[in-house]
């Protein structure tokens, strides 16, 4: 009798106890390059959404106002991803997943963006990534899914931009985009004040990207929604948001919401 009740309150115990939780999976990890910390993000070849304010629409001007826009599950992560104005529009070409964008800038003036040559962080029609340079970019039958243009270019054809210094006197925490060559976009934030020199030989030297595009310094922020941490130290202008892949592969998971 006292077996069978031995067992029968082992059962019951094995029965309530709470299963494990999973632990989130995140699509984002530090490397280590000449001495600074770097966080790179890659969400696998899932889709990308831009979020940018259009002339005669109001500017969203952090992650927790994307929140209410997507299906936060789905968030591999999120970045700003172009330069902007005092009231969050972007100031070079922006084509968003939803609404109007802003025409190509390819004047002359002051600041990183007007460091020629500044680029274009493109999702072609067919999902292909692509960077090209703002007075370059080829004509195409299909207008691109998303076009956000930033500057300086980090990486040209795999040389750094010919006006960076080796350890510039200007350090930040900078983030950016590239491209590698099978294709794949990277995105990077340093987690330590960093010059345009070293941010652009990590992109050509560690991650191996022939084209690198610079999205912006001191306002740089990353949402990792696995790690807990969403940037809000500034107010932001453009936003990318990746989204984890599906099994159906790239270019099938639906919108965000609009």
């Amino acid at each position: 009798m006292r077996v069978a009740l031995l067992f029968a309150v082992l059962a019951l115990i094995a029965c309530t106890r709470a299963e494990p939780e999973a632990v989130p999976e995140s699509y984002c990890n530090q490397q280590l390059f000449e001495g600074s910390r770097f966080t790179v993000c890659d969400n696998e070849g899932g889709e990308l959404l831009l979020f940018a304010a259009g002339k005669g629409s109001t500017p969203m001007r952090s992650f927790g106002e994307v929140v209410g826009r997507v299906d936060v599950d789905r968030v591999a992560f999120g970045m700003n991803a172009g330069m902007f104005d005092e009231e969050g529009r972007a100031i070079g070409l922006a084509t968003p997943t939803h609404g109007s964008g802003h025409p190509l800038n390819l004047r002359d003036g002051p600041g990183n963006f007007h460091m020629k040559p500044n680029g274009v962080f493109m999702v072609l029609a067919g999902g292909k990534r692509a960077i090209f340079e703002s007075d370059k970019i080829p004509e195409f039958r299909a207008p691109p899914r998303l076009a956000t243009q930033s500057g300086p270019m980090l990486v040209i054809d795999g040389k750094l931009h010919p006006r960076f210094e080796p350890d510039g006197r200007s350090r930040l925490i900078r983030n950016g985009v590239g491209i590698t060559a099978e294709g794949k976009a990277v995105f990077v934030i340093s987690e330590d004040l960093v010059s345009f020199g070293k941010f652009g030989r990590f992109f050509r030297d560690a991650l191996k990207t022939p084209d690198a595009l610079y999205f912006d310094g001191s306002v740089s922020s990353l949402w990792d929604p696995a790690n807990g941490r969403q940037d809000s130290h500034a107010p932001l202008g453009p936003m990318i948001i990746a989204l984890k892949p599906v099994e159906s592969g790239p270019g099938h998971e639906g919108p965000a919401k609009p």
